[in-house]
């Protein structure tokens, strides 16, 4: 899913150690090019991987700086292309060529291991010879002044080639998961950060030890954000950096869907309550029986744009982040390069507002969750919730 189209999912890192240069353009390229996407199609290779470039998937070449990068970010795309050969289809002609072999050996009852081993592999071979590679491509958006690096692939394999390949092509530099608890302690006032690290439940820095010991962090932020929006407390502050004025007026509020996962009498269980919701009787049920919420899909609003995303509450992954549209409008002077670049920025713009909005609602929550009275008003919120009058 390319990173200007409408509706993007997004995972965050950081970039540590980022080596000081005057030209981001010329360091970049040739780490670029040493692991440019190279075509497996007159091949038997079952699988590639590389970067390409963000306009153009099936362009891995790195000449021309404007191709990726786009001051202040380098933009590229991980491109990796994969040939499977039908597993009913292999036994069909492993079979058939079993079957020919015997024939011209007519004093054997059985294909010798060995041979059919030989067979299997020749069949394979000759049908991923004939069997076109199936490409997936996922944008890479990294501002080089902040560190901080978009990426649009929320799968566990995306995600793991991604962190490969970029530090294999990219060794010096750190890269790291903008987990949770790292996306709290960059929003959070600094008069709180004690009490935060306070609450680390991680023993170390680890990427996954500090996501599951501190999935406290997104549950609490989405019930938090529920009671906000059942109570009509929808009105926030923009107080962090970035497009939006500080001090703007937006509304956050959860609607449409969420997700509520716990143990059930049989076991884990999961729970999906759907489309607009009124008091979210279903929801409150839910957490009445020890459910937390695991994902929930949070809107914005600021003036007459709009944003919305599906957050995963334990990993801080944004699926489907819509914002306002951004379209490629071609005409006949500009060349197509500049069209390009123009929607990029615009769609980083979008972006980087949603995100600053999302960044200013949960430091508005650390604001509450971080208090001393933190205990009774969470005693409070969830007699609120639960009240036989209201669910």
């Amino acid at each position: 899913m390319g990173i200007t189209a409408n509706s993007v999912n997004l995972v965050q890192y950081q970039v540590l150690e980022i080596p000081e240069t005057g030209d981001s353009a010329e360091w970049a390229r040739p780490l670029l090019e040493a692991n440019a996407f190279a075509s497996i199609d007159n091949s038997t290779e079952e699988s590639a991987i590389g970067w390409a470039t963000i306009d153009d998937p099936m362009n891995a070449d790195f000449t021309d700086p404007r191709d990726f990068f786009r001051s202040p970010y380098l933009c590229f795309t991980l491109r990796q292309d994969r040939r499977r050969v039908p597993s009913a289809l292999l036994r069909r002609r492993l079979k058939e060529a079993e079957a020919e072999f015997l024939s011209s050996h007519p004093t054997l009852l059985r294909v010798p291991k060995q041979k059919r081993e030989e067979l299997r592999e020749s069949v394979h071979n000759s049908l991923l010879a004939r069997t076109l590679p199936t490409p997936s491509t996922f944008d890479i958006a990294w501002n080089v002044e902040r560190g901080l690096l978009f990426f649009t692939g929320t799968s566990s394999r995306a995600i793991e080639a991604f962190e490969g390949l970029f530090r294999q092509t990219f060794p010096e530099l750190r890269l790291v998961a903008r987990h949770p608890f790292a996306h709290a302690r960059s929003v959070v006032n600094p008069d709180l950060q004690d009490t935060l690290e306070d609450l680390n439940q991680a023993a170390t820095d680890a990427v996954v030890e500090m996501t599951e010991a501190n999935a406290w962090l997104g549950q609490d932020f989405l019930y938090w954000l529920l009671y906000a929006t059942v109570e009509g407390r929808d009105r926030f502050k923009v107080n962090q950096d970035g497009p939006a004025v500080r001090d703007e007026l937006f509304t956050a509020f959860l609607d449409n869907r969420l997700v509520l996962t716990g143990l059930g009498d049989h076991g884990p269980q999961k729970i999906t309550v759907a489309g607009p919701q009124e008091n979210f009787s279903e929801v409150r049920a839910a957490l009445a029986r020890g459910k937390a919420i695991s994902e929930a899909t949070i809107h914005f609003e600021k003036m007459e744009n709009e944003w919305k995303t599906n957050l995963k509450s334990e990993p801080f992954y944004f699926g489907s982040f819509k914002g306002p549209a951004v379209k490629l409008e071609k005409d006949e002077i500009t060349d197509e390069k500049s069209e390009h670049e123009a929607v990029f920025f615009e769609k980083m713009h979008v972006l980087e507002e949603g995100m600053q909005l999302f960044d200013s609602l949960l430091a508005a929550f650390l604001r509450e969750r971080l208090a001393e009275d933190w205990s009774a008003r969470s005693e409070e919120m969830k007699a609120q919730l639960l009240s036989e009058t209201s669910v």
